[in-house]
């Protein structure tokens, strides 16, 4: 059965779903039909909304990235590392419940897709932000530091993308451990 919502809110809900199917699933692997079936409307409407189906992929991931961005939002505590490794905490849980959609977007941002890099990039850009803003007295604004803070994060993400996806025996308190103090020893931090 259909249910008539406001332009709006049916955008939000059309959004919303793809941001759920993109937990389990390739933005790739996201049809049509697959949106009008769950979310019980014609096809054309999701046109109507997003013009196509690229235009609809690309604002699920921009919404994706969006809410990696709240969830990884470092929390109010006092101690840099700390604040640092609850939001490492909050990263690979995000990777953890959303791999597909994770993976969807690194791999969209290495397709060529203009669209999809400019999203991933401007989500690496604010995570680095964020990380130099949360410890400006151990972790200096300079290209130096911005340049080694860039690498770190291109090296967690791909540990937390091996540990997700390959069998491994280390544990999630043996990776946050490991991603958490790599930073500090690569800024020279002791």
């Amino acid at each position: 059965m259909r249910t008539r919502l406001s332009p709006a809110k049916r955008k939000e809900q059309l959004l919303d779903l793809g941001v759920r199917l993109l937990s389990t699933r390739s933005f790739q692997e996201i049809s049509v039909d697959l949106l009008a079936d769950e979310a019980g409307i014609s096809r054309g409407l999701l046109y109507h909304y997003f013009g196509g189906l690229v235009q609809f992929q690309e604002a699920v991931i921009r919404r994706a990235a969006e809410d990696l961005m709240e969830r990884t939002d470092l929390p109010e505590i006092a101690d840099p590392i700390e604040r640092l490794g609850a939001a490492i905490a909050a990263y690979v849980d995000f990777v953890d419940h959303n791999l597909a959609g994770y993976l969807s977007l690194v791999r969209g941002a290495k397709s060529g897709n203009a669209v999809m890099s400019e999203i991933y990039d401007s989500a690496r850009a604010a995570l680095t932000d964020r990380i130099l803003a949360a410890a400006p007295d151990l972790i200096p604004d300079t290209a130096p530091h911005r340049l080694l803070v860039r690498g770190w994060q291109a090296m967690a993400e791909e540990l937390v993308i091996v540990w997700k996806t390959e069998p491994t025996e280390m544990t999630r308190a043996e990776l946050l451990s490991l991603l958490v103090s790599a930073l500090p020893a690569l800024i020279g931090i002791s």
